[in-house]
């Protein structure tokens, strides 16, 4: 008889309406309420997109997509919002799941990212009592079928471009910064998004391209940079006329890319007269379904 096979898929969640924000920022503060000023601004970037984030749906998207073409089924397990992880390694456990591939829905790793995820997968198990096998996919960030189809969003966007903006224009290639202490022991975080940018530059022919960070945290600790707003505004000193924007670190819209760059870099570079255009997200695209679930497969057949 051949085993039962699940995918845990994870994501890191979003607030459903506005009502939900405080409940999800203090789950991201662990437990301890955000002061009004902080919940405030949260706010307000949530209704600047429409009051709520699409993140939800579309995570719900992707990991249906990923069920119907691998044929297993999928469990969605949220860091910050419900359904959250533990909940759904409990009902793998509950279905009989006896081997998972784990999915982490962002192609970089990073302790604090994948390596957080797969804690918390762990520490579910532990409570369920499950005695089946999970193997977590560690990332996928330069997965063939990923940077072909990121290459392809980069040279759409780069058309889209006016004709004068696209004369001196830059490609920056971002991610979720991170607080710095990471890189004392080795993350392989800013590694892989050079990785991913490098192969989307060699397959796009992109002759000018940059690496940026955005959507860091309101902490002491200094985070990795630089930010994205300051690449644009260096761009602009050394005659760049266009940007465009590739938030390779996330494959869906939420707000740290409809907000945090469709907003907010767009206003720093139109103050300094540069057009930005951002690629496409991911989301439920078919043909990036199609990577995640060769991904998938791909675990699954070697844990076998």
């Amino acid at each position: 008889m051949s085993e039962r096979l699940g995918v845990l898929v994870m994501a890191y969640g979003t607030p459903r309406s506005l009502g939900d924000v405080e409940a999800y920022y203090t789950d991201i503060r662990h437990g301890v309420p955000p002061p009004s000023d902080l919940l405030e601004e949260l706010t307000q970037r949530y209704k600047a997109i429409g009051g709520s984030s699409p993140l939800y749906e579309i995570t719900l998207a992707q990991a249906r997509g990923v069920s119907e073409r691998t044929g297993v089924t999928t469990y969605l397990g949220q860091k910050h919002a419900a359904p959250f992880i533990p909940d759904a390694v409990a009902q793998m456990a509950a279905d009989g799941v006896e081997r998972a591939a784990g999915l982490v829905l962002a192609p970089h790793f990073s302790s604090m990212s994948v390596g957080d995820y797969t804690r918390r997968a762990e520490k579910g198990a532990a409570e369920a009592r499950w005695a089946g096998r999970l193997e977590v996919i560690p990332s996928w960030h330069v997965e063939p079928g990923y940077v072909e189809w990121l290459a392809a969003r980069v040279l759409t966007a780069f058309e889209s471009l006016s004709p004068g903006a696209r004369a001196r224009s830059t490609v920056i290639f971002s991610a979720h910064s991170l607080p710095e202490r990471i890189l004392e022991s080795g993350d392989p975080y800013p590694e892989q998004l050079k990785e991913t940018a490098e192969a989307v530059a060699r397959i796009a022919g992109l002759e000018r391209w940059e690496i940026g960070w955005q959507s860091a945290g309101r902490t002491a600790d200094p985070w990795i940079g630089p930010d994205i707003g300051d690449v644009i505004r260096r761009l602009s000193d050394e005659g760049a006329t266009g940007v465009v924007s590739c938030p390779c670190g996330f494959v869906a819209d939420h707000l740290e890319v409809l907000y945090d760059v469709d907003i907010e870099a767009r206003e720093v570079a139109g103050g300094l007269g540069l057009e930005l255009v951002r690629t496409e997200a991911p989301n439920a695209d078919p043909e990036f379904l199609d990577v995640l679930a060769g991904v998938v497969r791909r675990s699954l057949d070697s844990s076998e």
